[in-house]
């Protein structure tokens, strides 16, 4: 909620906590990359079929959010796809929405996988203690009763940066801790220097009037990748997209306040390679 957070710089710190610390010393980095988690479940799922494609894995939102697992899911609905797409294209016609394919998901165990789980992270939005007791409750036959909790949208949470703590973050040391442009570099990222960015404004003038007297621009601090800058030119400020910095974790196009990022498919398959990970 507080727009001053940055999740990179919280594990950062994370890991200076004397029980991690521990574990830690004497390492290196060798990788680095992010994703936001998709964990809307079962409730937030789209429809699954358009004119001309399908939605399979983590794009559906096929993640088993307790778990923090979904590559059986990916896996599952790519097969799910695949069977009721043979049939569709061998058989040729007018149709252009293979929606065989959504009722194939519906029969499938993955359904059945999502709606018994579909109401533990929901349960989590009143507290902790609830939410751990809700969750223990789901899990033992509680996800039989007809009843489905509402999730919510994320970036309506935050809150004005009037109403916020600023959070003064501790400089890294270069050894446990470090900054976003060097751990950017580990992940391989490359995108094309002169192809257009692939993170589009709807309307480029709300960063700096909008984002910034309301929230304080907290694409600033989101960002794992440091994609996004508040700069000062000529007296006026300038919001700067350094999209070859981005690890396609998709956090803007989730998080910003207005709604006003949209992170398209990079020219070229672009982005993040992580050997190592």
């Amino acid at each position: 909620k507080n727009p001053y957070l940055s999740p990179f710089n919280e594990m950062q710190r994370f890991k200076t906590h004397p029980a991690i610390k521990a574990y830690l010393e004497g390492g290196r980095r060798v990788a680095y990359g992010a994703r936001a988690l998709v964990e809307g479940g079962f409730q937030s799922q789209p429809k699954l079929t358009f004119p001309g494609g399908v939605l399979i894995g983590d794009t559906a939102g096929f993640l088993n959010v307790p778990k923090i697992k979904g590559n059986h899911m990916a896996m599952k609905s790519g097969m799910l796809a695949a069977e009721a797409l043979a049939p569709f294209l061998q058989a040729g016609g007018e149709a252009r929405e293979c929606v065989a394919y959504q009722t194939g998901y519906e029969n499938s165990w993955a359904y059945k996988e999502l709606y018994k789980v579909r109401n533990i992270r929901p349960g989590f939005n009143w507290g902790l203690l609830f939410g751990i007791i809700h969750a223990g409750f789901q899990t033992i036959g509680g996800w039989m009763l007809p009843y489905t909790l509402k999730n919510h949208a994320d970036y309506k949470q935050l809150n004005k940066a009037k109403d916020s703590v600023k959070i003064d973050y501790p400089k890294p040391d270069g050894v446990l801790t470090f900054d976003r442009l060097t751990s950017v570099q580990l992940s391989n990222t490359m995108h094309e220097e002169d192809q257009p960015s692939h993170l589009k404004l709807k309307d480029p003038s709300i960063p700096v009037s909008v984002n910034l007297p309301e929230w304080a621009e907290p694409a600033q601090r989101y960002c794992p990748a440091a994609v996004y800058e508040i700069v000062e030119e000529m007296g006026a400020k300038k919001f700067v997209i350094n999209a070859q910095n981005c690890v396609h974790c998709k956090t803007c196009d989730i998080k910003d306040p207005s709604q006003n990022i949209d992170w398209t498919v990079p020219q070229g398959g672009g982005g993040p390679n992580y050997p190592n990970m």
